[in-house]
């Protein structure tokens, strides 16, 4: 359950049509579906609407969900005169076609709209409206508008009506009022509630893959990114699990270099002379790291070769940073994720996290100054320092050894293309569902290599949650 408190870690002003869909996505996740964001959107907007005493009411919908918006609004809407123009060729949405046959059922005029003649031929009720909506295109939309659009909005511009734009106005149409839902896509506007949970928001769910761009069918060999993990020594399996988490998670190429060589046919296995890293290795390292996307520092490394991962962060883009590398001082590369539990946030910040989840949360993102920090934890906790977000997937059978050094690679591959934040909360969400259904399929006895194997179901296949 999730406390008043805990509003707090709710992110302010524009949203990104992006985090949007990430939010919506979780919405549905927990039980809200999409017809129901749309009725509460309609409605607010057919509220905001009739604030107005403007009619006729002319309202303006397209094939999407903004367009379903505008239709929910005119259903509310008609004991007013209403007209709906609607796009008439191609595809609707479900939604957006659910909201259109029930609107059929009302007292409301419905005006198809094919070609921009259709537009010439809607003169007298464009100049005649009081009130225009336009509910044409939403945050998903890219590029200019396209017939019929463009004529629809240059004539609908031409009225000397009030203007309203539902969530973000489509472009070219230059609204007096714009009514966002839940959060504005652009300054200025007024806000209306639809009732998305607080936790869509502020813990990582199925919603956040969609930040995942899937792969071009024409790319090339390494475009997954590669990932360079520095580890072993006194423990030899740790950099070995990292890089596997690492390939399992997309990344194309993984070089593991570490004093300890394990027939692992899926990495390609760079020597480091001797029993440990050492400053003798540093040039070879730092020659890799210029060639990695990531680099992933610390897994099985031991505390004698610390001075070692300074040096080499100092070369790294971007660097994931766990296990024994986390330690005073800190390691720190141009952009940085520091994978802690418990013990070693004590030891990179001399303050053990506090046992409540508010109180650690904010502790978490005090700390995350110098990179972002991903918790881990019953509760992962993530934080760049100004943002925060809870993961509450994984599994008691996480405790065993190795799974956090599988953590370490799953956030290597996505920093390869994501920004360090939204990587963390990712390998976070997926590494814990990985567990959830290792737990399911063994009941116990969970082997690290078997959250390997599931990490590409849980991070490309979009499931839900269990």
């Amino acid at each position: 359950m999730v406390g008043r408190e805990c509003r707090e870690f709710l992110e302010q002003g524009v949203i990104s049509a992006a985090r949007m869909r990430a939010v919506d996505g979780n919405a549905m996740a927990l039980g809200v579906s999409s017809l129901q964001l749309m009725e509460s959107a309609g409605k607010a907007l057919a509220d905001l609407v009739r604030s107005f005493r403007a009619d006729p009411v002319l309202i303006l919908c397209g094939k999407g969900n903004n367009g379903g918006d505008g239709m929910v609004a005119a259903r509310h809407l008609q004991d007013l005169e209403v007209c709906v123009i609607y796009l008439e060729q191609g595809g609707r949405s479900p939604d957006c076609e659910h909201q259109l046959k029930a609107l059929s059922s009302c007292p409301v005029d419905l005006v198809p709209v094919r070609c921009p003649e259709d537009v010439d031929a809607l003169g007298t009720q464009l100049e005649d409206a009081g009130c225009i909506v336009d509910a044409l295109l939403g945050t998903g939309s890219t590029g200019s508008p396209r017939e019929p659009i463009r004529s629809l909005v240059e004539a609908a511009q031409s009225s000397s009506a009030v203007k309203v734009s539902a969530d973000v106005p489509t472009p070219g149409f230059v609204p007096g009022h714009i009514l966002a839902f839940h959060r504005p896509k652009v300054k200025g506007s007024l806000v209306a509630d639809i009732g998305i949970p607080l936790e869509a928001e502020i813990t990582v769910g199925p919603g956040d893959l969609t930040l995942l761009q899937r792969k071009d069918p024409g790319a090339h060999k390494g475009a997954g990114g590669e990932v360079l993990v520095v580890g072993g020594g006194p423990y030899q399996g740790a950099p070995y699990l990292a890089g596997l988490g690492a390939l399992r998670a997309g990344a194309d190429i993984v070089r593991i270099a570490s004093p300890v060589f394990e027939p692992v046919p899926d990495l390609i296995y760079e020597r480091l002379e001797g029993k440990r890293i050492g400053p003798r290795h540093l040039d070879t390292l730092k020659a890799l790291a210029e060639r990695a996307d990531v680099v992933v520092m610390g897994n099985g490394l031991g505390d004698r070769s610390h001075g070692v991962m300074v040096e080499l962060a100092r070369c790294c883009r971007r660097a994931v940073v766990d296990a024994d590398a986390i330690r005073r001082p800190l390691p720190r590369a141009e952009d940085t994720i520091y994978t802690p539990h418990a013990g070693e946030f004590a030891r990179m910040t001399g303050v053990s996290p506090p046992g409540e989840p508010v109180p650690r949360a904010k502790a978490v993102r005090d700390a995350a100054q110098t990179g972002t920090i991903l918790l881990k934890g019953k509760t992962d906790i993530i934080s760049d320092g100004a943002r925060v977000r809870f993961n509450r997937t994984g599994s008691p059978l996480m405790t065993v050894g190795g799974t956090g050094d599988v953590l370490a690679g799953v956030a290597a591959a996505l920093f390869c293309h994501l920004p360090a934040f939204e990587s963390a909360c990712l390998a976070a969400y997926v590494n814990g569902r990985a567990g959830m259904a290792v737990e399911k399929a063994f009941g116990g006895g969970m082997l690290p290599t078997d959250l390997v194997d599931r990490i590409p179901l849980e991070l490309f296949r979009r499931s839900e949650p269990t």
